[in-house]
């Protein structure tokens, strides 16, 4: 495994940020790439992610978790499957007036998750250890976001009790995701296009509108 290069990663945050149009202050870029030592550190013994060198790091984790940014807007903001709190860390660093719950199931990640926030002084993040269809939280959420979670069906039918009236499902994809598009009954709000500097790979954003009463109906 590769050894931090700091000034080379500081760097190519930089760049990046600028590529995609996105502003942060100086401390919040820090504290991003504090986030990126810290996964760094605990791969080297545990496999939070797949991906092993700093620099792919920048693009893969911190620079494709912000091309969001720009088009999240929330009180409370749900991260399902978070791994090892992609997007959900970098975006409550950015966005510190937002609650951010980030969930997974495995207790690995979640340690991980929880060292973050501890280490990174975090206060708006929130770390869930479970599965998210028994998690009953004490507030509902704005948006639910997965970056790798399931398919879109599977998105909506575990997560559906946790929405608040007129909340998002906004899911992270590839390519457009034309067939898991087909299979549910929700038309999506917005798809857009992003922009990830340094990464030629297609990425898409999908905002799926929840309707309380289309389920009640559905239900009964």
């Amino acid at each position: 495994m590769s050894t931090l290069n700091k000034d080379l990663l500081k760097e190519k945050l930089q760049k990046g940020l600028a590529e995609m149009g996105l502003v942060l202050p100086d401390a919040v870029q820090q504290k991003l790439l504090d986030y990126l030592e810290l996964i760094h550190k605990w791969n080297k013994v545990h496999n939070l992610t797949a991906v092993r060198e700093p620099e792919e790091m920048v693009t893969l984790h911190l620079l494709d978790s912000l091309a969001v940014l720009p088009h999240i807007e929330a009180e409370r903001l749900l991260d399902v499957g978070s791994g090892a709190g992609l997007p959900g860390i970098p975006l409550a660093l950015c966005l510190p007036d937002m609650h951010v719950t980030v969930l997974d199931s495995s207790h690995k990640k979640a340690s991980f998750m929880r060292q973050a926030k501890a280490e990174l002084g975090i206060a708006n993040l929130e770390v869930v250890c479970g599965r998210v269809e028994q998690f009953k939280p004490e507030e509902l959420y704005d948006v639910i976001i997965s970056r790798a979670f399931s398919d879109l069906q599977q998105f909506i039918v575990l997560t559906r009790h946790l929405c608040k009236p007129q909340a998002h499902w906004v899911a992270m994809k590839g390519v457009h995701p034309y067939d898991e598009l087909s299979q549910i009954d929700i038309k999506p709000s917005r798809v857009l296009q992003l922009n990830v500097a340094g990464l030629e790979a297609q990425r898409h954003l999908i905002f799926l509108p929840f309707n309380p009463q289309e389920f009640t109906s559905k239900a009964a």
